[in-house]
């Protein structure tokens, strides 16, 4: 009898070993509940960040020439959601499934006007590009001088000998709804 109540008697956790068991529990109960509030603090930055991102702050990769020697394929870019676009800036807009990426030039109900070598002018005025670096009459098949749409933009690449833009019915004016946003800087250059 002596042996067998030795035996039920080691069985039985002592105090010390009670706590300790209690205090590893503890711990992982701690731990799995910081795990899991880290995890969704996680999901919900990076969604938070994707939606920014994707509506407000866009990030845009240059594909092709047409604007450059402002921007070169590779370029990435930021821009911005903000419903204010004025003349000389350099916007991106949806056009047949792709985004495309040029430079206001003339806004709603404005007259442009393209002489044969290539100069620009906005209500009679030659416009001051110095963005240009070879002016070019382009691939041209609208006739000038030319209105544009009320709540459109005329915006053209700025290098005008390879760019297809407003001046080319199949692109047209850009209408406000078709804009993601104004390029506001580059994060990455690509190096030539």
């Amino acid at each position: 009898m002596k042996s067998r109540s030795k035996h039920l008697y080691k069985e039985i956790p002592t105090l010390e070993q009670l706590e300790k068991e209690l205090h590893r529990e503890k711990y992982k109960s701690k731990y799995r509940k910081i795990l899991r509030s880290t995890f969704f603090a996680l999901v919900i930055v990076s969604a938070f960040s994707v939606l920014v991102a994707t509506l407000f702050l866009p990030v845009l990769q240059i594909y092709g020439n047409s604007m450059s020697p402002t921007f070169s394929e590779g370029d990435i870019v930021v821009s911005v959601k903000d419903g204010n676009y004025n003349t000389g800036d350099i916007i991106a807009f949806y056009y047949n499934n792709h985004i495309l990426v040029k430079r206001i030039v003339a806004g709603s109900m404005q007259w442009v006007n393209i002489d044969d070598k290539g100069n620009v002018y906005v209500d009679d005025k030659l416009l001051d590009e110095p963005y240009v670096t070879e002016k070019s009459y382009g691939e041209n098949d609208i006739k000038y001088p030319y209105q544009v749409p009320e709540n459109s933009f005329f915006v053209m690449g700025d290098h005008r000998k390879t760019s297809i833009d407003s001046r080319k019915s199949v692109v047209g004016c850009v209408n406000r709804e078709e804009i993601v946003g104004k390029i506001i800087f580059r994060v990455y250059k690509q190096k030539t």
